[in-house]
Parts: structure tokens; sequence; C-alpha cells
């Protein structure tokens, strides 16, 4: 087990574009940290430099307290699991695990009780005979994590290794991880695209977009106090809800709805102009007969998903802000999650309530946060 540090970390490549901005971070010995980030933020390349697949361009990397600059990849005592999982298809189940300590020239018997024990672990003892092309995807990701569990290393680096499997089986897998680490306690730098999985597998959550840092956090925090509007959007599913108003001595006008906030969340609101971003995330937004303070709209589309749903509505009077990832379809929309049926279809009106205690407030120009983190 280690500590990993950046310190003032690039990447440029040849063609000028830069993967990895100045990134400074620290790891704790024994954490399971999430990169997480749309394509090309750069957190697959911050895994390489670690793995030493990719060279750093300027600052430092620390493995233990120790710079791992000038060490080759198989020096760094790390494991890497792939994607693409990165099996050998000649080989069975067993050389596969086994395959890194042959190449350390370790005993056969001692290979065969590590590999029993490791197989143990990971529910693979029926198939440590078979070849990779004889499993489904689940069990060869099993393979490939056995394969890097079995070197005892100080830390495991995974680039998006559930990727490839259907929800069901993802969902499996990430309760396996979360079991795994407990037991192990080593060092997990988690690389994925998907934010439920970066809210469901990491103690802390780094958010990265163009090669820099956005925020580091642990899930929670993350959700209930972005640190600016990309990560407020870009974390949560559906994602917030952004929406043009201006401050008040009382609150925020959103067009014509007025959202009375709290003295508390009043003083944590920092200096700067009335004209704000407001972030509502859709479980922010509830049915109300109080039309005088609700938003009003027409109702696009209903998804039913038993327990909940999800309520795609066009406001009346408001400014929506649009975001990239949302359907051309659904633009100038907004979205609400409820608990309850409400008996409303597509075409209908609705009248929804902000819940002032969810309300997020965003400068319009930088997106950062006009509210300061409660103590």
């Amino acid at each position: 087990m280690a500590m990993i540090e950046f310190d003032q970390v690039s990447k440029r490549f040849g063609d000028g574009f830069v993967a990895v901005d100045d990134l400074s971070l620290r790891i704790e010995d024994g954490e399971f940290m999430i990169f997480v980030g749309p394509s090309g933020c750069g957190k697959t390349t911050a895994l390489r430099m670690i793995a030493g697949l990719e060279e750093v361009s300027s600052g430092e990397i620390r493995i233990g307290g120790r710079s791992v600059g000038g060490l080759d990849p198989q020096d760094r005592d790390v494991a890497m699991v792939f994607q693409n999982y990165a099996l050998y298809p000649h080989k069975s189940v067993r050389e596969n695990v086994g395959f890194p300590l042959r190449m350390r020239s370790m005993g056969k018997a001692e290979i065969d009780a590590r590999v029993a024990e490791v197989a143990k672990m990971l529910g693979i003892e029926a198939l440590l005979d078979r070849k990779p092309r004889d499993l489904s995807g689940g069990q060869r990701q099993r393979v490939a994590m056995g394969r890097a569990i079995i070197r005892h290393p100080q830390v495991f680096l995974m680039d998006e290794p559930l990727s490839n499997l259907d929800a069901k089986l993802r969902i499996q897998m990430r309760v396996e991880l979360v079991r795994l680490h407990r037991r192990l306690g080593v060092t997990t730098i988690y690389v994925t695209h998907d934010q439920t999985e970066a809210m469901t597998l990491g103690q802390r959550v780094t958010v990265l977009n163009k090669g820099r840092i956005q925020q580091v956090a642990p899930p929670h925090h993350l959700y209930m106090h972005p640190t600016n509007a990309f990560v407020a959007g870009f974390i949560g599913s559906p994602p917030m809800n952004f929406l043009r108003g201006r401050l008040t001595e009382t609150g925020v006008d959103v067009g014509p709805v007025h959202v009375t906030l709290d003295q508390e969340t009043l003083r944590r609101i920092t200096p700067g102009p009335q004209a704000v971003l407001v972030g509502l995330r859709p479980e922010g937004l509830v049915p109300t007969a109080k039309v005088d303070e609700a938003i009003m709209g027409e109702v696009e589309v209903v998804e039913e998903l038993g327990a909940e749903r999800y309520l795609y509505l066009r406001p009346r009077g408001l400014d929506v802000v649009e975001q990239s990832d949302r359907p051309a379809e659904l633009a100038g929309s907004i979205c609400a999650r409820l608990n309850e049926p409400i008996g409303v279809a597509a075409g209908g009106s609705v009248a929804l309530r902000p819940r002032p205690e969810l309300v997020r407030l965003f400068d319009p120009d930088t997106g950062t946060s006009r509210l300061s983190v409660p103590a």
C-alpha cells in the first residue's frame, strides 16, 4: 500500500494538445479514489502516467514518497486492470492469473497456492482450466482482476474495467469491487466516465475537465455542494436543471417565480452581481397546488421507472440554459424526479414548486458557485 502524489503534473503531446494540465493531488494510503469526467478530460492519461505508460511532460509523481519519474513500468509495483481485459487467449484461466508470478520466477507450488487463494476470493475456482473464449464478460473481468491481485501490488489502477458489461452485471461487479477493496485495503484509482460508478464506488471522487481538476470530494459532498456549474451538471442523473435568475433580498427570482431562501442560505451567498445561474436538481421540484409559487409548464415526456418517474416539461416564462448532453427534442425543457404518480400525461399541464434547500446558485459567466460550503 502507498500514498500517491501528483505535484503540478502536466502532459503535452507532440501536436501541442495538453491532456493533463498542472495536476496536483494527494491520494491517501489505502484510499479508493475515482477519476471521472467526459471523454478527453485527461483521466486515463493521468492513470497511464502513474503506471509509466505515458511520460510526464512536467511535474512529479510520487508513490509511497518515492519519485517514479525514472522508473520503468515493471519497477513501479502497480497493477493495472484494463477495459478490454487483456487476457492471453491461448492460456487457461489458471495460467493467466499466475502469469505475473511466473515472470518473477516464483516456484510452482507457491504459484499454485496463490492462484487458488485468489480464485477463491473472486469465486472463479471452477473456471481455472477454461480458456478466456469460454468465459462470459463478467468472468473475464474477474480473471483480469485476479491477475492484478495476485501480485500483491502497492497500487491498483483500473481503467473503465466494467464498461463492457451489461447493466445488471455492472451493478454486481461494483458491489464486489467495494468488498474487494475493503478486504485488501490497497490504494486504488478507478477511471470512469460513468458518474453512477463514481458516486457508488469511490471514497473520494476527482472530477476532471479539459485536463484540470474541477473538484475533489466524497460523493455526497460532491453532489450536494458542487464547486461549479460543470460539476453540478456532470454529477447526478438526470442532470441538474439550469435556469437564469436574479437575487433579491429574500431569495431568488426565476422568471415569474420567487423562491424564498432561509437566512442561513442567504448568508452563504458570496458577493457578486444579482444575475445568477440557478441550479435545480430533478428531485428539487415537487408538485404543488399553489400556482403563485410554482413553475408552470406543459409535460413533454413521462418516463415511468416503477418506484419513481422522470417528468420532462417545458416551463412557461423561464430562461432555461441548455445542456450539451440533453437530447435535441428536449431542448428548453427541465426534468423533475417524482416518487409518486401525479396523473399527468404528455401534453398536460403541471405546477412544480422548487425546494429552497436544494437550490444552488452559480456565476453565469464563470460557473463558480455563489454559495459557500456550510460549516
